[in-house]
């Protein structure tokens, strides 16, 4: 007789594919002990690659230190970023602790240097796409330390997963208001820390192929690389702006909004423009209410934080639901604008 498709998986189904007896497989999930940890490995994941439809053992739950690695902790999405890491992590089974290392400078040396000195059994990281980064990352991974990236993904670095928005995709819906809101042909400035981010060159890679398609008349003028300084930013954007007066609108990829602010409120331009950016920061709000910002596309830090310790639960064995693999990002980009700040902000 044909064996029945989706037969239920059984003990001895575990056995073989861990490559023990089903008297361990009984001992490992029954927690009766004088079972080597190497073993016990072994049969909790063969229980979940076979979807053994029972609860693991909540003795085999390890120790997770994670640490979440961030350069320049003071710019406001990184200031929430690690908010709503310790906010999801504290929320967590105590075995999962998070351990936050600040660095004074976003460089690849100094963002790679701390990848490889890290400690912990995992690593969550926000860095530009550099060949110093992926090198650290693939030290990481032959020492079997997981990488999540966020905020901008590492795509070909062998990081486990990557937690953030659709930056090509909040790039052209940048691009569509600007299409919807320039009554007119004329020029727009992009800002952005600089090239080195994915995210950052992904959002303006968007931003430009929608205008090209559907707003041919509106130009870029100017991408300025401010560094997310707003001393820098600021001078740089006064100087675009002079160069051109009549630029309609600025689109800000990057952090530096206040540079942004304090660029309009010169006055060079000759009327106030469009100007449309990223993240709901405290300052932003008030750009916003103030009718200065017109709308800002938000990464949603919570929704990352989230993903990134669900994806490492999985990928440590403590879910009894598993997420799908290849893990890929779930988080949305929302957009607001002066009538939906939450109340909060």
């Amino acid at each position: 007789m044909a064996a029945r498709k989706n037969a239920r998986p059984k003990l001895k189904d575990v056995a073989r594919i861990a490559g023990v007896g089903t008297a361990t497989v009984d001992r490992v999930l029954n927690e009766r002990g004088n079972v080597s940890e190497e073993v016990r490995k072994k049969v909790i994941e063969a229980a979940r690659e076979i979807g053994l439809r029972r609860q693991l053992p909540p003795s085999y739950k390890r120790l997770i230190r994670i640490n979440l690695i961030l350069a320049r902790p003071e710019l406001p999405l990184l200031q929430r970023m690690a908010d709503e890491f310790l906010k999801a992590t504290n929320a967590l089974d105590h075995r999962v602790s998070l351990h936050l290392t600040t660095l004074p400078d976003e460089t690849p040396k100094t963002i790679g240097a701390a990848l490889r000195a890290t400690q912990c059994d995992a690593v969550v990281v926000y860095a530009q796409d550099n060949p110093i980064i992926h090198d650290a990352i693939e030290a990481l991974d032959a020492r079997g330390i997981p990488v999540i990236t966020i905020i901008s993904d590492l795509p070909g670095s062998k990081r486990l997963a990557y937690a953030g928005t659709d930056h090509h995709a909040a790039g052209r819906t940048a691009g569509f208001f600007f299409a919807r809101m320039i009554p007119k042909s004329g020029t727009v400035v992009i800002l952005c820390n600089h090239l080195g981010f994915k995210s950052h060159v992904q959002r303006i890679t968007g931003f430009r192929e929608y205008l090209e398609v559907h707003a041919p008349d509106i130009s870029i003028s100017h991408v300025v690389e401010g560094l997310d300084d707003r001393v820098r930013a600021r001078a740089r954007l006064e100087a675009a702006f002079r160069d051109i007066p009549d630029t309609l609108g600025i689109y800000n990829v990057g952090a530096a909004n206040l540079a942004v602010r304090a660029a309009i409120e010169t006055n060079i331009l000759l009327k106030p423009p469009l100007f449309v950016g990223h993240e709901l920061t405290e300052y932003t709000t008030r750009m916003l209410r103030d009718g200065l910002m017109t709308l800002t596309l938000d990464q949603s830090p919570r929704l990352q934080a989230q993903f990134s310790l669900d994806v490492l639960l999985d990928h440590f064995g403590y879910e009894s639901i598993t997420i799908p693999r290849p893990y890929v990002s779930n988080v949305p980009i929302v957009l607001y604008g002066p009538e939906n700040i939450p109340a909060d902000h």
